[in-house]
């Protein structure tokens, strides 16, 4: 087995029988479901079915993928585990109004597990309510995340979201005030702008920034003033700054 497997093993669950297994007894605990392609009969149907009816994305791939993830017997079935498991979106909502710090981050699209962990790890030691991702596109919460956080994703409440659009609406319906970081001429200094709580912090992909469908949905665009001749932080870093500033206003 190769040393990427060893590292992952802990998130993914291979074969059939354990994967439906898990679809039925612990449904909020499967980020997503690998089928290799061409694959089919009555179990792959319940599989499908399991997940259909719990919102759960499945995806046909070629066996090269499954094999770079577990190169065991995998019976062409591999489920992506994230042990502490997902809760609904208004779940994790209520619970930031009730937090130390009322703020929840949502990721659009960030990719890099890394970024995702090392952001929950901030937002959780400072006291924020909870984390939101997207269902598409997002980066995986398994082992290389979870190491970043320091053990944080298992105790912050997360929730994945079919449409981050419909989250922010849901949020402002909740009395949340929604925040985006972005670098355009709109947008205000993190240092002047009025910061409330309970407040929603969207931080965008890290190429591509927020997608104009979820940024239409922002109150408040904040930048952080750079000094010297440089466009960008990584979005970790601006995202524990900005965070920071939330937490020397309303964190007391």
């Amino acid at each position: 087995m190769s040393t990427d497997n060893l590292n992952n093993t802990d998130s993914i669950l291979p074969g059939t029988k354990p994967v439906t297994e898990r679809l039925k007894s612990s449904p909020e605990q499967i980020d997503s479901v690998l089928i290799r392609k061409g694959k089919s009969g009555h179990d792959i149907n319940i599989i499908t079915d399991l997940c259909k009816k719990n919102k759960i994305r499945f995806t046909f791939v070629q066996e090269p993928v499954l094999e770079k993830l577990f190169n065991g017997n995998h019976q062409g079935v591999i489920a992506k585990i994230f042990d502490a498991g997902f809760l609904d979106e208004d779940t994790v909502l209520e619970m930031g109004l009730s937090a130390h710090l009322p703020l929840v981050l949502v990721l659009d699209q960030v990719q890099d597990p890394g970024n995702a962990g090392t952001l929950a790890r901030t937002l959780y030691g400072i006291g924020g309510g909870g984390l939101i991702v997207p269902k598409h596109n997002a980066s995986f919460l398994g082992a290389a995340a979870a190491k970043a956080s320091a053990g944080a994703l298992g105790k912050l409440p997360v929730a994945k979201a079919t449409n981050l659009s419909r989250t922010l609406e849901l949020a402002k319906d909740m009395g949340y005030f929604v925040y985006g970081a972005y670098m355009g001429d709109n947008a205000e200094s993190l240092y002047t702008a009025k910061l409330h709580t309970p407040a929603v912090l969207v931080l965008g992909n890290e190429e591509k920034g927020i997608r104009p469908n979820v940024g239409k949905r922002i109150d408040i665009s904040l930048t952080i003033p750079m000094r010297n001749d440089f466009d960008s932080l990584n979005v970790a870093q601006a995202g524990a700054m900005i965070m920071s500033q939330f937490l020397a206003k309303h964190g007391s």
